[in-house]
């Protein structure tokens, strides 16, 4: 099989499992007010992340989110080809578990699709909190932020990369428990935009701050590793690559 093919799938994958398993705790089990509650339903978010990681995280890198996709192209560590691929494939999958959890409550006989949801994200009328949209886009792009700077910090050490897949499910945690009554979580577009697509309504009227205000904090995590975190001898091996293949 084609490599490049073969990490699209795996992103696919990926992104399945975060969504289906992720978003899924939440719709089924009765969201904050439910069974698991906001640290039950961030362990999901987190647990998914990690069976990922150790899944297809050598294939692909387990991007599973365009954010992270957008900041590692920003970072010079992934191709714009790759990128193109990396998030059709990562919507794609989001979409198809969406569609996958959708067919799952609709054949209980005693959830109802209208009460428990997809999962979605939303602000004002659709946030626990009621937070507006100037504090959603503001709160999302904190949460991306700090969730990219984790993954390029954990990723660039030597000593800390092999246990990377845990310590990123547990960062993925650790933001969903501040996130979740704020907007219910995003930091991740091909999250959102699957179950708002599926679900549709006022929560896909809304999707498009938690595609917007996830990139733009990724964007500024991606620039504040490259020009001042990140090890200069990672930019030295950078470049003395680059030279090669020219």
């Amino acid at each position: 099989m084609d490599k490049r093919f073969t990490k699209y799938l795996a992103e696919f994958i990926g992104t399945f499992i975060l969504v289906f398993f992720g978003c899924g705790s939440a719709a089924i089990t009765g969201g904050i007010g439910g069974v698991l509650g906001i640290l039950g339903i961030a362990f999901s978010f987190g647990l998914a992340i990690v069976a990922a990681a150790y899944a297809i995280g050598h294939i692909s890198g387990c991007h599973v989110n365009p954010a992270v996709s957008l900041a590692m192209l920003i970072d010079g560590q992934l191709s714009i080809i790759d990128f193109i691929g990396y998030v059709v494939a990562q919507f794609l999958g989001s979409c198809a578990a969406a569609s996958a959890l959708f067919f799952t409550i609709k054949s209980s006989g005693k959830l109802d699709i209208f009460e428990t949801g997809l999962g979605t994200n939303g602000y004002e009328a659709l946030s626990y909190t009621g937070l507006s949209l100037d504090g959603a886009f503001v709160v999302e792009m904190i949460l991306t932020f700090v969730f990219v700077l984790t993954i390029f910090g954990v990723t660039s050490n030597e000593k800390t990369s092999a246990h990377a897949g845990l310590i990123i499910g547990l960062t993925l945690t650790f933001v969903h428990i501040i996130g979740i009554p704020l907007t219910g979580t995003s930091v991740n577009p091909a999250r959102s935009v699957g179950p708002a697509l599926i679900f549709g309504g006022e929560a896909l009227s809304q999707v498009w701050l938690f595609v917007l205000a996830p990139l733009v904090g990724a964007a500024i995590a991606a620039l504040v590793w490259h020009f001042c975190f990140k090890p200069e001898d990672k930019k030295v091996v950078k470049t003395a690559k680059t030279t090669k293949k020219k």
